[in-house]
C-alpha cells in the first residue's frame, strides 16, 4: 500500500478527486499508488493537495533505513588497499563495520562480495597449481588471470562505490549475504 493512498483513503477522496484538486492526471496518480515514487512537480502537487509535506508521500526502503553512506563507501573501498592479498581484503572492511556498527544489508553485502571474490582467487590459484604441475602450464599464464581477477575487483570496488555516491544502492547486489 502507497503513502499516496494511505493519505488519500485518510481524506476520503476519489483518485479523480485528488486528480481535480491537484492538476495531476488519474492515470500518474494510479502509478504512483502502484509503487511508483512521485518526483518533482508531481510530488509537490500532491503534497500541496492533500496538505502534507513532500517527504510524506516518498516510501523509504526498510533495509536501508538508517544507513551511514559515508561509513559504507569507506568499508567499500577499504577492500581496495589489500586487493591483491585475498585473505585480508575481507579482513579490513570486517574490523571497520564493526568499529563504526554498519551491520546493515548493504555493508554485509560488500563484505559477502568480498569473502565470495577471495573464494574465487583462491580456487583460481590452486587449480592453477595443480595444471601447472600437471600438464606443464606456464606459470605466467596463472598469474596473468590472478592479476586481470585483480583488477575486476577493483573495478566492482571501484562502480560499487560511485553507486552508493549516486543511487544509495549497489551495483552489484546479491541476494544473500555469507555474515
Amino acid at each position: 500500500m502507497s503513502k499516496l493512498f494511505e493519505y488519500r483513503e485518510q481524506l476520503n477522496l476519489t483518485q479523480e478527486e485528488l486528480s481535480n484538486k491537484s492538476g495531476i492526471s488519474v492515470r500518474t496518480i494510479q502509478r504512483i499508488e502502484a509503487g511508483t515514487n512521485p518526483k518533482g512537480h508531481t510530488l509537490k502537487a500532491l503534497a500541496e493537495a492533500l496538505e502534507i509535506e513532500e517527504n510524506k508521500l516518498l516510501k523509504k526502503d526498510e533495509k536501508t533505513a538508517g544507513i551511514n553512506y559515508t561509513s559504507l563507501k569507506l568499508i567499500n573501498l577499504s577492500s581496495l588497499l589489500f586487493v591483491f592479498i585475498p585473505p585480508v581484503n575481507i579482513l579490513l572492511p570486517l574490523i571497520i563495520m564493526f568499529a563504526k556498527k554498519q551491520f546493515n544489508p548493504l555493508t554485509k553485502q560488500l563484505v559477502t562480495l568480498q569473502i565470495l571474490w577471495t573464494i574465487l582467487m583462491i580456487a583460481v590459484f590452486l587449480i592453477g597449481s595443480i595444471l601447472n604441475s600437471w600438464l606443464s602450464i606456464e606459470g605466467d599464464l596463472i598469474l596473468f588471470i590472478l592479476i586481470v581477477l585483480g583488477f575486476c575487483n577493483v573495478f566492482i570496488i571501484l562502480r560499487n562505490t560511485v553507486e552508493i555516491d549516486k543511487n544509495k544502492k549497489l551495483y552489484i547486489n546479491l541476494n544473500f549475504s555469507i555474515i
